[in-house]
């Protein structure tokens, strides 16, 4: 039986976004969008929901504030741009958090902690398949092979002409696979972009500069397009 859910968001555009990702998780039905916390209450009045896709920030009322106010919720999931609220959210006992912008990889994370729910095993998009259980990994084509990547293990991913380069802990893999693809599904909160033929695994990096980080001893260049966005980026994790 599918997963029925009902999106809550003042803004169209993350209701669009977060629909269509929705669309690529078997089991999972939207079967409400709303703009706002008020005219979620009808719909759960008149609707079986069980599970909430809920934004912090929006008028009116907050998400948070909604959530009080709800005797018995479904299960919530909290979609915001603003991580401040993270604490508040999980003493309301929402099932998981995510940090704006939504990533296919990261929302298929929090899907797979509804209880009784199987995991979703596989998203498949051309020369790569990304598995989700309880050790994330990667399929890539190599030459006429699929080859087994653990998303732990990536420390950085190059682009090299028409190719990305896998750098991990233990190989390097060439697979034909642009590197927005790699952008896109992996989660940006691990993954971050820091030249336009470079992203770099958050956790890997050992220091950094005003146009470089050192992973493995290496320095990669920071692009002067991203630098403002990733020296920030970097700062933010220094204070956490």
């Amino acid at each position: 039986m599918d997963i029925r859910c009902a999106i809550i968001d003042d803004e169209a555009i993350a209701i669009a976004v977060l629909d269509k990702l929705l669309l690529k998780i078997p089991g999972i039905k939207v079967v409400a969008k709303c703009q706002s916390a008020i005219e979620a209450y009808s719909i759960l009045k008149n609707q079986v929901i069980d599970l909430l896709f809920l934004d912090i920030e929006m008028p009116d009322l907050t998400g948070i504030d909604f959530l009080k106010t709800l005797d018995n919720p479904p299960k919530v999931i909290i979609t915001s741009a603003n991580k401040n609220f993270a604490i508040e959210g999980f003493e309301l006992n929402v099932m998981d958090y995510i940090i704006k912008p939504v990533t296919l990889n990261r929302l298929l994370k929090a899907v797979n902690k509804l209880p009784g729910k199987e995991d979703v095993s596989v998203v498949q998009a051309g020369d790569v398949e990304i598995h989700v259980d309880s050790s994330e990994f990667i399929y890539v084509k190599e030459n006429k092979k699929m080859v087994k990547v653990f998303i732990d293990n990536i420390e950085y991913i190059e682009s090299i002409k028409d190719y990305s380069r896998i750098i991990t802990t233990r190989k390097k893999v060439v697979t034909k696979q642009q590197l927005s693809f790699f952008e896109e599904k992996l989660d940006n909160t691990l993954f971050l972009r820091i030249h336009r033929s470079i992203i770099v695994s958050v956790k890997r990096i050992e220091s950094y500069g005003s146009s470089f980080v050192e992973i493995a001893g290496i320095e990669l260049p920071i692009g002067r397009s991203y630098k403002e966005k990733v020296i920030s980026e970097l700062k933010k994790l220094a204070h956490l």
